[in-house]
């Protein structure tokens, strides 16, 4: 290939290595406040189009696929808050399907590799939290959420208020029985409870789903007990000493137990058949009392099932169809914009309220300038509302028939809404932001109520009221001043007494020992979210360090792209930042993890410095890093030629290439166990 051809086509795979690395932070990020917050932050359908760019990114260019891509994994993450449960068998997650051709290629996968179709098993997918429920003797011992796939969270005393989970199975049973199942908010309960909490002056729940899974995973399981929730059981995870020919049969015999099966499922033993029954459920979602997003298609038998087996995130013998999201038309009353906390300026529709979805809308998101003058939709139109995923509410576009004559395009702002600044675009961004850092009042409290966020430092009753009367007051302009405010202070503020200020003052005082990481994720750094703060402070265990470290060194951590390291560093040398982190510092915020308790000195690799690259099979890169540490190695996340070996297991990056030039020993995974002692 000549030279004038070869440079745009690496220059195309850098862009594509690029976007790989966003699309994945991106997902992690929407894993997190989807999985450990329950407080998603984009529709289902939003998350499941990145999902699909990325699937479609890693077919075209394998070489870039890594183990802990999020195609990689199930998807979720194990909270803080509870023990970790490891589940007897992985708790995958489904491979989804939004039309009949991709249905249909599904069902000729699975023909094409066992030789024949079999018959199906059509279960409502409800709109919950997945479980697993452990009974031992047909007594209940256990309740977990699905967590990663792998490991889930502790939540047996919370199950124990669900209606429909018994605490003992009907009949004789011996040895221990594992099923899998759904919890959820009945639709009138939820309702019920929003309206209870809105009058007592408290948040609404988002969405049923939302609501379930902030209820079932409470601290205090009396709170669990007052909310209604309920509990439908889909499968098997593990029998003792019982085998069943199809999946039909076990949740049949789940049912006998009395456990909650869905009445209903169907089973079905052709595609045309299945299809047939996702269009009922799809006209008819509405029918029952809990929310629907599709149909669970399973191969029913289970010696097919173990012939197809699955990949590493989902069993190829089942698959979700998704419904469509739900459209409504109504009026657009304006158009109007909101700075957030990092400058970002996005406008929204104010609409007519109109119930879709399940909820009644009054405003939508409209993305940015360009997506406003591609649908091109004016003050005044009929708009397509679609509450995609039943998450998000977003317009579509506009009803052309009904537009009155006149109707004059919206232009974008040029100054920001909030405070007047002019606002820039830089050429390869599609959104206009806000330059004001520190003067912009919007970005200010959106940075405060960040700050204090559980994903950042956690501070409990610093909510959006408290933050804007601080702020109000000029008490507070930074997340810094708050470990500045006093006992007097709050006193002033409508509503504070004894016992409030007592609590917030202590929320305050505990969070200045959060982990860096913490504190990184609150510092608003563009593109740092929870899982790269992750990344960023096992590589830098200190603020000073990580200010200190040349953009080169931030880029070679495992995980971090070009523009990510770029912003990182940019941010640690604004005057603004280090003003920011001085006041920290004062403050007593924790600015440095304890770094390990360093190399055992008479282990197998006392002494050696080591690094890791590609992904293992008998462990996971946390698993091989604290293995290696325990034997005394030093493990880096760059190659030197101080490095003494590198493991290079499959997939492995630049930092294989970087130890080949610098003639730094290579191993495999078998001889890293060796040299463990393993």
């Amino acid at each position: 290939m000549s030279e004038d051809r070869r440079e745009p086509e690496e220059r195309r795979r850098s862009d594509v290595r690029l976007r790989i690395e966003e699309l994945r932070e991106q997902i992690r990020h929407h894993q997190y406040r989807y999985y450990v917050e329950d407080d998603p932050e984009v529709s289902d359908a939003e998350y499941d189009e990145l999902v699909r760019e990325l699937e479609k990114l890693e077919t075209e260019f394998p070489e870039f696929v890594t183990p802990d891509s999020p195609t990689q994994r199930v998807g979720g993450q194990v909270s803080e808050l509870f023990a970790p449960v490891e589940h007897r068998t992985p708790m995958l997650s489904l491979d989804n399907a939004f039309t009949w051709d991709e249905l249909s290629e599904w069902g000729r996968r699975v023909e094409r590799a066992v030789g024949r179709a079999g018959d199906f098993v059509c279960e409502l997918k409800i709109d919950g939290v997945a479980v697993a429920l452990t009974y031992e003797d047909g007594r209940y011992i256990r309740g977990a959420t699905r967590g990663d796939g792998y490991t889930g969270e502790d939540i047996t005393a919370n199950i124990r208020t669900v209606g429909g989970a018994p605490m003992r199975l009907r009949g004789e049973h011996s040895g221990v029985l594992e099923v899998r199942g759904e919890v959820y908010l009945p639709v009138k309960a939820f309702e019920e409870m929003n309206r209870e909490l809105q009058e007592a002056g408290g948040r609404a729940f988002a969405n049923p789903r939302n609501a379930a899974a902030g209820s079932l995973r409470q601290k205090d399981p009396g709170v669990t007990a007052r909310r209604p929730l309920r509990l439908w059981v889909h499968g098997l995870g593990w029998a003792d000493g019982r085998r069943f020919s199809r999946h039909s049969e076990a949740l049949d015999h789940l049912r006998e137990a009395g456990l909650p099966v869905n009445p209903d499922n169907a089973v079905l033993d052709s595609l045309e058949e299945v299809f047939a029954f996702c269009e009922k459920w799809q006209e008819g979602r509405h029918d029952v009392d809990y929310e629907i997003d599709g149909v669970v298609v399973k191969v029913d038998q289970i010696s097919l099932q173990e012939e197809l087996g699955a990949t590493a995130k989902a069993p190829r013998w089942a698959i979700a169809y998704k419904f469509p999201p739900e459209e409504r038309t109504t009026l657009l009353r304006g158009i109007f914009t909101h700075t957030g906390r990092t400058g970002k300026v996005t406008p929204f529709a104010q609409l007519e309220p109109v119930f879709v979805g399940g909820v009644t809308v009054t405003t939508a998101t409209l993305h940015n300038e360009s997506e406003v003058a591609r649908k091109d939709v004016r003050p005044g139109d009929h708009v397509i509302v679609r509450r995609a995923g039943d998450v998000i509410p977003e317009v579509v576009g506009p009803v052309m028939q009904k537009r009155k004559r006149g109707a004059r395009r919206w232009k974008f702002p040029k100054e920001c809404p909030s405070c007047g600044t002019p606002l820039v675009r830089e050429e390869s961004e599609a959104d206009w932001r806000c330059p004001n850092r520190e003067g912009c009042p919007s970005q200010n409290i959106e940075w405060l109520f960040h700050f204090a966020g559980r994903g950042a430092m956690d501070i409990e009753h610093l909510g959006y009221k408290t933050g804007m009367a601080l702020m109000d007051r000029g008490w507070v302009a930074d997340p810094a001043d708050v470990y500045f405010i006093t006992e007097e202070q709050l006193a002033e503020l409508p509503g504070f007494k004894e016992k409030s200020i007592g609590n917030l003052l202590g929320a305050i005082e505990g969070s200045k020992d959060r982990p860096i990481w913490r504190l990184l994720v609150g510092l608003n750094i563009r593109h740092v979210g929870t899982t790269v703060a992750r990344m960023l402070t096992r590589a830098f265990p200190s603020t000073e360090r990580l200010a200190a470290a040349k953009m080169e060194e931030i880029e070679a951590v495992e995980g971090i792209g070009p523009e990510i390291a770029r912003s990182v560093h940019e941010w640690f040398r604004r005057p603004e930042s280090k003003r920011l982190l001085k006041k920290l510092r004062k403050a007593g915020v924790r600015m440095e993890d304890p770094e390990p308790g360093g190399p055992t000195p008479d282990g197998p690799l006392a002494g050696k410095r080591v690094v890791l690259t590609g992904g293992l099979e008998s462990m996971s890169r946390d698993e091989a890093t604290k293995a290696a540490e325990a034997a005394g190695a030093r493990v880096t996340s760059s190659v030197s030629k101080s490095t003494d070996f590198v493991v290079a297991g499959t997939d492995p990056g630049s930092k294989y290439d970087k130890a080949v030039s610098l003639g730094v020993e290579i191993i495999d995974e078998e001889e890293f166990r060796r040299r463990l002692g393993l």
